[in-house]
């Protein structure tokens, strides 16, 4: 999940299935509202589960949702996948 967290991070928008997007949103919430308060605790926090460049990613993008009291992520529903008819969608930051 936190592969998924980081490509997410840098990017700002990936194209998945439902079930993972619906798994990845509470995970990505969470640590864009830790990055709203960017003490050093909550950037040693970040910095430990991911990269220091995606930590600096997601305080930056945090800070541009500080008026936001949540409900950072969207998912758009796609359609199905041609291969094995898995529900695909896209998740991106709002």
């Amino acid at each position: 999940m936190k592969g998924l967290a980081g490509s997410f991070f840098m990017e700002g928008r990936i194209r998945t299935t439902e079930a993972k997007a619906k798994e990845l949103r509470p995970f990505v919430e969470k640590y864009i509202t830790r990055g709203k308060n960017p003490t050093l605790a909550s950037r040693r926090l970040l910095i430990a589960s991911f990269s220091p460049a995606i930590a600096q990613r997601i305080i930056a993008r945090a800070r541009e949702m500080a008026d936001r009291h949540g409900g950072y992520t969207r998912i758009i529903k796609t359609g199905v996948r041609k291969s094995d008819s898995a529900a695909m969608a896209i998740i991106e930051l709002v």
